[in-house]
């Protein structure tokens, strides 16, 4: 019985992670998101630069899952120990501003990256995000 409870507080999802995973977890419904992303496999890592929390996005074959992962120390975010395609940083407040935004494009998001409000990694792969944001 207690390993049950120690098992619901590590996938308790909290902070940022959380609110990334209420706007992405309908997804897993839409039919049009499982057959557009039934063949992939892709990690993307949003990270907060002023939370304490960061959002692994894994999706995998035609469903989303979201991870919280602690950004301190900067170590748990390294691509060798999480194995993210693209890494996505900017201030929570962005993040909630691109995943609200309808108008949301690669001009819009090329602008933030130009302006250094925003770091990509994986750009290529990272603009699925944008893609997935439309459904």
């Amino acid at each position: 019985m207690i390993c049950m409870s120690e098992e619901k507080k590590k996938k308790r999802l909290r902070g940022f992670a959380n609110i990334v995973s209420k706007q992405f977890e309908h997804l897993n419904k839409n039919e049009k998101f499982k057959e557009k992303y039934r063949d992939t496999e892709l990690k993307l890592l949003l990270n907060p630069k002023n939370g304490k929390y960061a959002a692994l996005l894994v999706i995998n074959k035609g469903t989303i899952q979201v991870e919280g992962i602690q950004n301190q120390p900067k170590e748990n975010l390294k691509k060798k120990k999480v194995g993210w395609d693209s890494f996505i940083q900017a201030t929570i407040e962005m993040f909630l501003e691109l995943l609200k935004s309808e108008n949301l494009s690669k001009g819009m998001i090329a602008k933030k990256v130009l302006r250094r409000k925003m770091k990509i990694r994986g750009i290529k792969k990272g603009l699925v995000l944008i893609q997935i944001l439309k459904l």
